[in-house]
């Protein structure tokens, strides 16, 4: 069982940026969880880390998130800087550092919208990939809630669709956490990341972010064509997701350049 947590236990004062770090804003920002066998990431990271378990029913299960969203504004924390928007999906496993305790993700990559993919993916070997991403979302202002949330992904690498929907009568259920405070700060405030890179060195990044305001959304349909090719989450279990959570719009800090550590 986790062992609960506080939200202002881990919400640090944001580091100044300096140098190339990048501010933007993240648009329809969701993340939707799967809970699956933890034997399904055997092998996908090294022995310095291990999975952020959860019990659910007696059975130990890792999580791993798909986060979709448009990059808006994104531009130089520091200079003035022409303004990039561009659309994204990440995928991340939830991991602890056993060097330093901290609780983290093991990032598998993203899917990108832009020619601005040459700098992480060619400068600095990050596993990201190519992909035309489109969303169809219509928020409603006078609930704050999606009526219709819908992101299309064509990738070579990463294949991706989700339809998504809001009302006032979700709520925010996640067994195997103490509480929902634990569960949000498990979920939504990793700050730092570790992948390995398309050299085959590891690297990571670390982000800042305020507390998101994340509200629970119900999915009507989802094909994460990268979690069945890995077989971490299977086609026919892609529909019964463990969580989803969803923001309209929130502001990341992004510390460049990313980190080579082997």
């Amino acid at each position: 069982m986790q062992e609960p947590k506080k939200m202002k236990d881990y919400l640090v004062q944001r580091p100044k940026p300096k140098g190339i770090d990048v501010l933007c804003s993240l648009k329809h920002f969701a993340i939707i969880t799967y809970a699956v066998p933890v034997e399904r990431f055997l092998g996908i990271f090294p022995d310095r880390f291990k999975l952020d378990t959860i019990d659910v029913g007696g059975q130990e299960l890792g999580l791993i998130s798909v986060v979709p969203f448009i990059d808006v504004d994104f531009t130089s924390a520091v200079y003035p800087f022409p303004k990039f928007t561009m659309g994204q999906t990440n995928y991340r496993i939830y991991i602890i550092d056993s060097e330093t305790d901290e609780r983290c993700v093991w990032f598998l990559g993203t899917t990108l919208d832009s020619w601005t993919l040459v700098v992480p993916r060619y400068l600095w070997n990050l596993p990201w990939h190519a992909g035309k991403v489109n969303f169809d979302c219509a928020l409603n202002e006078d609930t704050g809630l999606y009526d219709k949330y819908h992101m299309d992904t064509q990738s070579d690498w990463a294949e991706a669709s989700v339809d998504l929907v809001q009302s006032e009568a979700d709520s925010l259920m996640f067994p195997g956490f103490p509480d929902t405070e634990s569960a949000l700060v498990y979920l939504t405030h990793p700050l730092a990341g570790f992948y390995y890179r398309r050299d085959g060195r590891l690297g990571s990044y670390r982000v800042w972010h305020k507390e998101l305001k994340v509200k629970p959304a119900r999915l009507k349909s989802a094909k994460f064509k990268l979690l069945s090719d890995l077989n971490i989450v299977k086609a026919s279990e892609q529909s019964l997701p463990y969580s989803v959570l969803i923001e309209p719009v929130n502001e990341f800090t992004i510390y460049l350049p990313p980190a080579v550590i082997g």
